[in-house]
Parts: structure tokens; C-alpha cells; sequence
């Protein structure tokens, strides 16, 4: 590999990242004219246009968009093995990137943030919140954090709890003017919030299972919603009848807000787990983070939960 093979590419990935010369240029300390002379360079280089240019604006073509894919798990990985090489025998420094929806920043991470930068003071962390599944791979992330059904088998997956329970809940108001289920079919008359996922698109069926007896119900309702925050709250407002897991309903039921609806009829699902590629040998600044996460979650992590989504109606 020649060094000018190299040449610029940094350059990109950071204009790519700011959509932005100047921007770029002020992160990586050079001057804007000697970043535009790098992606200059690195075009000719190419041999194809990778920024589309206007007075306002800038954003990757086609061909910046594949380069990018393809570009970016590359430096990242430079980036982590001189990292690594570098925190031999010593503390862990550096960008560490996770990828999370948001209900599990607000129940997981957002209670312990403060103490685990205090305690790793090297580390700096970059969180999106985002809820659609993403590849954490393409875009560089260090890890994510989703329902462990959600986690593919190629990911390493690592458990930050036990299974979860769920609930199917709704307000008194609610439940005084259109009655209480009996049965799990009677759901299928009810204004149910339905919760539509942002990776597949598909609306979420109440998977419900008693003594060996397992449903699979497709209700229906007035209120889709592709969010858990969002469905929380209208349920809360009296607008249907919704299926949560633990760590979003327990204080809201205990304080008589929510009533519990067939509860012999909710099962446990797998709970969040923190995944990540499948290598011989992660970064100190990753494997500081888990052992964190894990004993604050082994600690206190059933009152993190209650506490810290609960607080938030």
C-alpha cells in the first residue's frame, strides 16, 4: 500500500460527517482551502466527483455515498487498533460510538452517564439515539444496544439484565368507559395503540401465552405510533389500550395512573442487550464501558429503570 493511496481520505470522511469544508477543517485544525485541495486531490485520485457543492450546502453523490460505506469501517478500525495499541497496560482512551433507541438511553444509560465519564475520564462518548436497528458496522459504531431478539446471530450479544416483563395496560378513564377485558380476545374490540417498528415497518403483534397456551393477536386501533415514549404518553392521555415491557409501567401501575390487564396472560421477553462485531479482541474504551454498565444494572438497574422512565410522565 503507497501512503498516497491514503492521502485525503480522513479529509472526506470528516467533510461527509459535518457537511461542511469549514467545519471540517476547524475539527481537523488545517486550513478550509487545505481540506477542499485534499478532496481535490483525492477526486482526480478516484477518478469520480464525491461532494455535491452549492454556496449552502454540501452532500455526498452516489459515488461518495458507496466510497463512504466502504471508506469509513476501514479508518475506524485504524482508528481502534491504535487505540488499542496505545492503552496497552493503561487507561482507556478515546471516541467511544453506541448506537441506542431511545427508550433504552432513558432507561439504561442516561441514569449512569454521569458516573461512568467521571470514572473513565479518557473517554469520550458519542451516543445516537436512534430507534430504527442500524448497521452498526457501516456506520462505525463501537456497539449498540436493542432487545436481544433484535440482535443478529453474527453480533456478539451481551445480556444487561434479565428477561422482561410485559404488561398490557390502560388508564381507569378508559377502562370505565369501554370495560375491561376478560379474555385476550376481547382486546381485538378495543381501541389498542398500536406500535408500528421503524426497521421493518410492520405493525407489532401482542405476542400473549397462559399455561402452554400461546396467541399471537393483530389488534387494531386508531393510534399508530412508531415510538415508546409517544405511546406511553397516550395511553396515559386515555387514547387506547397498549402493550409495554417492564421499566416503563411498574410506578405508573403502582400509583394507580395505569390498571394491568391480563397479566396472566403477558409473558417475559428478552431484555436489552449491548452488542458488537464479532472480533478476537475489543477495545479497552468497549470493554470498560460493559463491565460499567453491567454492575450498575446488577446494582440497582430494576430501580434505574422504574425510576428513571416513570419520572418522565
Amino acid at each position: 500500500m503507497r501512503q498516497n493511496q491514503l492521502d485525503g481520505i480522513v479529509s472526506f470522511i470528516v467533510v461527509a460527517e459535518e457537511c461542511s469544508f469549514s467545519a471540517a477543517a476547524a475539527r481537523l485544525g488545517i486550513s478550509p482551502s487545505a481540506v477542499s485541495q485534499s478532496i481535490r486531490t483525492l477526486e482526480q485520485r478516484l477518478g469520480a466527483t464525491l461532494f455535491n457543492r452549492t454556496t449552502r450546502s454540501v452532500s455526498l453523490t452516489d459515488a461518495g455515498k458507496q466510497f463512504m460505506e466502504r471508506a469509513l469501517p476501514c479508518v475506524q478500525e485504524l482508528v481502534s487498533a491504535s487505540e488499542e495499541l496505545g492503552q496497552s497496560g493503561e487507561t482507556p482512551t478515546g471516541l467511544l460510538r453506541i448506537n441506542i433507541p431511545r427508550s433504552a438511553h432513558l432507561i439504561l444509560l442516561q441514569p449512569i452517564l454521569r458516573r461512568f465519564l467521571d470514572a473513565w475520564p479518557g473517554i469520550q462518548l458519542e451516543v445516537m439515539v436512534e430507534n430504527a436497528l442500524v448497521d452498526i458496522v457501516g456506520r462505525a459504531f463501537d456497539a449498540g444496544i436493542r432487545f436481544g431478539e433484535m440482535v443478529d446471530k453474527d453480533m456478539v450479544a451481551v445480556p444487561l439484565g434479565p428477561p422482561l416483563k410485559t404488561y398490557i395496560v390502560a388508564t381507569p378513564e378508559y377502562l370505565e368507559r369501554h370495560g375491561m377485558p376478560d379474555k385476550p380476545t376481547d382486546l381485538l374490540r378495543h381501541d389498542c395503540i398500536v406500535f408500528r417498528h421503524n426497521t421493518s415497518g410492520q405493525r407489532e403483534r401482542w405476542s400473549l401465552s397462559k399455561d402452554g397456551e400461546e396467541l399471537t393477536l393483530p389488534v387494531n386501533g386508531r393510534f399508530i405510533i412508531n415510538d415508546s415514549l409517544a405511546m406511553m404518553q397516550a395511553t396515559l392521555d386515555g387514547v387506547g389500550i397498549s402493550w409495554m415491557v417492564s421499566g416503563y409501567v411498574e410506578n405508573l401501575i403502582a400509583e394507580g395512573r395505569l390498571i394491568s390487564i391480563l397479566p396472566d396472560w403477558c409473558p417475559q421477553v428478552p431484555g436489552f442487550c449491548l452488542y458488537y462485531p464479532d472480533r478476537r479482541q475489543i477495545s479497552l474504551k468497549l470493554r470498560v464501558f460493559i463491565d460499567f454498565l453491567k454492575q450498575e444494572l446488577a446494582t440497582s438497574g430494576s430501580t434505574i429503570a422504574r425510576d428513571s422512565f416513570a419520572h418522565q410522565f
